[in-house]
């Protein structure tokens, strides 16, 4: 029998990836709506329409389960600016955090989960590990073009910048709770250009 016929071995789980994306939107209505703390596997089982052994054979645990599913989605979110300008760069980089953070489920779901991480390190090592390492590491491709184009300093400080870049719009938005108003992204690219000792083009 050549292995294109070969039958799975009996008892081998299958994981319909129809099921796994029906789980996912699961999760994100269920940490939406209740939180990570209420969030249950019985309950997003029932509201996926599957039996709690199709979680448990994707996930041992809620909280994999949970951060597997919101940084797929938060990574995914995420793409890497290349404008050809720093300042062009940045404004796309800004969007893109308030994309993520107005994002219809996002908006509700982040604040949550960053309250819980802390109070629970294990949760908040994963969420740094899997959500906000893997953005942050698109970002810094941004950072060293500009450094090649003579755009910044040689020396710039990667991890000082990728906070500031992120906080423009995470304080206004998470913290304040402040509209973005028309202008606000160009004036706080502006403001960050100025923060980390851009040059222009060709200075």
């Amino acid at each position: 029998m050549s292995d294109t016929n070969r039958r799975p071995p009996s008892g081998a789980a299958t994981l319909r990836a129809d099921k796994t994306a029906a789980i996912a939107e699961a999760v994100l209505d269920e940490l939406a709506e209740h939180g990570y703390g209420r969030l249950s596997m019985e309950a997003v089982a029932k509201r996926a329409g599957v039996g709690k052994s199709a979680l448990y054979r994707r996930w041992p645990s809620k909280q994999r389960m949970v951060i597997a599913v919101v940084s797929e989605l938060s990574v995914a979110l995420v793409e890497e600016p290349d404008t050809g300008s720093l300042r062009g760069d940045v404004l796309a980089a800004l969007h893109l955090v308030a994309d993520w953070l107005t994002h219809p489920r996002f908006s509700r779901i982040l604040p949550d989960l960053i309250a819980e991480a802390q109070r629970d390190e294990e949760l908040f090592q994963a969420l740094a590990r899997c959500v906000g390492e893997p953005r942050r590491a698109r970002a810094i491709g941004m950072l060293d073009r500009a450094t090649e184009r003579g755009e910044l300093p040689r020396d710039l400080d990667r991890e000082l910048a990728l906070d500031l870049l992120g906080g423009l719009v995470y304080w206004r938005v998470s913290a304040r709770g402040a509209a973005l108003e028309p202008g606000y992204f160009e004036r706080a690219a502006d403001m960050a250009l100025r923060a980390l000792g851009a040059r222009p083009l060709g200075a």
